[in-house]
């Protein structure tokens, strides 16, 4: 975050994109929106941005010059959550899946309005803040939800803590993960559908693409699930979504 001369606080976005027409036209337009901006033309040198001035938000094209945007967007995701949205021409349903589950939160294709991606980074700015869903909230010391308790190793979410453990050993999940897995513990074994996932999780409702659900349902399910190719705790009802199955 970067502080105004006013003393607030605004939000540092970095856009990467190779195309010095495209990127002027998103620095601009954000900077009238109030962002503090960074410019990368190339996946190299967003990394080292990212390290050297991190920002709170990023904007990458897939096809870069060099190393490509899924490659920066592995990279950068290796060690930090901030948000991610991918900026790309590529629409393809194959292109999509790609940059989400590269570790992208969110895809946006061209030609775009900075308007729409403004209103993307403030959905995800209103995630990242947005309190713990009130299914989970619990008394003092009972905040903890026993996703799956056999053997030796429990593993056990804690949504008050923002954390997610099997035994001792603490789970990364990203911000969109752990939305995911708390909305669909809260609703106790019910089916929770795509729409809702998205207007409790992204919040934009039936204006988002249901491929942002179960791609980030898969990623989810790799770092949780024994077997992720069939999973046991969250569970697919076929036509209607997913819902908790404990064990």
């Amino acid at each position: 975050m970067a502080l105004r001369e006013t003393g607030e606080v605004t939000d540092r976005v970095l856009v990467v994109e190779d195309d010095d027409s495209i990127r002027s036209v998103l620095r601009m337009g954000l900077e009238d929106e109030g962002y503090d901006v960074g410019e990368a033309s190339s996946a190299e040198q967003a990394i080292t941005a990212m390290r050297s001035h991190p920002a709170d938000f990023m904007l990458v094209d897939i096809m870069l010059g060099g190393t490509d945007g899924l490659a920066c967007i592995a990279e950068v995701r290796g060690w930090s959550d901030i948000p991610i949205v991918v900026v790309s021409a590529r629409s393809d349903t194959r292109d999509v899946v790609s940059g989400l589950e590269a570790g992208a939160d969110d895809y946006v294709t061209k030609p775009f309005q900075v308007a729409e991606i403004v209103a993307r980074l403030r959905a995800l700015r209103r995630r990242l803040h947005r309190p713990t869903p009130s299914a989970l909230r619990r008394p003092a010391g009972a905040d903890t939800v026993v996703i799956d308790g056999r053997g030796d190793a429990p593993l056990v979410l804690s949504p008050g803590e923002g954390i997610l453990r099997r035994g001792d050993q603490r789970i990364h999940l990203t911000t969109t993960e752990f939305r995911l897995l708390c909305e669909i513990c809260g609703a106790g074994g019910l089916v929770v559908s795509r729409p809702q996932l998205l207007e409790s999780v992204w919040d934009r409702g039936f204006y988002g693409d249901e491929r942002l659900v179960d791609v980030h349902i898969r990623r989810l399910r790799l770092k949780i699930e024994p077997d992720p190719s069939n999973p046991v705790l969250v569970v697919t009802e076929r036509g209607l979504g997913y819902r908790l199955a404990r064990h």
